[in-house]
């Protein structure tokens, strides 16, 4: 296939929208159903991207939910808790124990469902049967992966009445090392990033605490993986070998940390004994428990607790969970990782981390206050590796 007419460009005005490669060559992609559009194929190529890049650096099968060119979370294939399958929506799954790749997607899908809502998702390896039936019932909007098994793809091909989007990448395509794009009408021409994230990006260690376990790596590594797809300023926390938290596209870097940080914490928090066992009314779907289970930690929009309101959610009214009560929860939290795609110029960020169990930090590095930052990681001994490696990449 040389060309594919997408379904319309970033907007619905669009038109007309394609791919196609510029050598004439065909397309590594082929499209199994479904008519993906434009913003479709920047989360499929993007996140495609991230779950190679994370198979490649772990040695397991990776998966990740995307959502408006950023992902919600990425993971790889780690046996889940049983209080995890649960806090995931994943603890009715036959078979998923024995499918590392259905972990890894239990795990991306089920960490921040919230933004999730009508994701993009990317897997590493071919998709199995276990990880197709977990994804047809989510809502989602499209799936890249280098294969599907015939069982498989005839269970996705039944979303969405026929038109889930699925696309299947040749594993062994290579991108030309320069790469172009248009910005109102000028060409912007920079060679690709293929800075290879792994271990060795890790052994400037500046802080006095120095040891660094190697899961703590490996969720570093995770997170600055993450990082390399989502906008810039961008910050991730990481644990157990998955993100989960990701604030990206924000001006702020202290913005960035609080929202990832609060996206960390209700993460931690829907493992919590008080929100696994909220009585939900049994015809209450999944994304509706999902937005009151974010309303119940977070006590946004409306109170879900309140008179009038529970009845619509709950066989009984549940008590409320307090601000001494979460943060008793969080106060337990530590081993933590997070990592940074531009330095932290303040130590304001380390303070945010350590509020969300954050033991672990990778950053470039290279702002006039490193030594303040520094400081402040040593108050509350943590493990702070200076990669030098400025992540600007959208």
């Amino acid at each position: 296939m040389k060309e594919f007419e997408l379904k319309y460009g970033c907007n619905p005005n669009q038109k007309p929208a394609r791919i196609y490669m510029k050598n004439g060559e065909d397309l590594p992609v082929e499209i199994l159903s479904g008519r993906p559009g434009y913003i479709n194929f920047l989360d499929a190529f993007n996140s495609w991207q991230l779950v190679r890049e994370l198979k490649e650096a772990t040695g397991l099968p990776a998966a990740t939910s995307f959502k408006h060119v950023s992902p919600t979370s990425a993971a790889i294939g780690i046996k889940l808790s049983e209080t995890l399958k649960k806090a995931c929506f994943a603890d009715d799954v036959e078979g998923l124990d024995e499918s590392p790749l259905a972990c890894a997607y239990a795990r991306a899908r089920g960490t921040d469902r919230m933004c999730s809502f009508g994701d993009w998702v990317a897997l590493s390896d071919i998709c199995d049967v276990t990880t197709a039936k977990m994804l047809k019932r989510e809502v989602s909007d499209g799936i890249i992966a280098p294969g599907y098994e015939p069982e498989a793809l005839e269970i996705l091909k039944t979303k969405r009445k026929g038109n889930y989007n699925i696309v299947k990448i040749d594993p062994a395509y290579v991108p030309t090392p320069q790469e172009t794009k248009q910005v109102f009408g000028i060409t912007f021409e920079q060679g690709r990033n293929n800075f290879c994230i792994d271990r060795n990006l890790l052994s400037n260690i500046v802080t006095k605490n120095k040891n660094l376990p190697e899961s703590a790596a490996r969720d570093l590594i995770l997170s600055l993986i993450t990082l390399k797809y989502t906008q810039s300023n961008s910050v991730c926390y990481a644990v157990d070998g998955q993100a989960i938290g990701v604030g990206a596209g924000q001006q702020s870097r202290i913005h960035c940390t609080r929202l990832a940080g609060g996206k960390a914490d209700t993460w931690f928090l829907r493992q919590s004994e008080k929100v696994l066992n909220l009585p939900f009314l049994p015809t209450l779907g999944r994304p509706d428990r999902d937005n009151v289970i974010d309303g119940y930690i977070n006590r946004n929009e409306e109170d879900v607790c309140a008179d009038g309101i529970w009845q619509k959610y709950f066989t009984s009214r549940p008590e409320p969970f307090t601000d001494a009560e979460q943060r008793a929860c969080l106060d337990k939290i530590t081993g933590v990782s997070l990592g940074s795609d531009a330095f932290f110029p303040f130590g304001d960020n380390i303070e945010r981390a350590k509020k969300s169990g954050v033991s672990y930090i990778a950053e470039p590095g290279g702002s006039i206050r490193d030594d303040a930052v520094i400081e402040c990681a040593d108050r509350y001994g943590m493990v702070m590796a200076f990669t030098g490696m400025r992540l600007f990449h959208h």
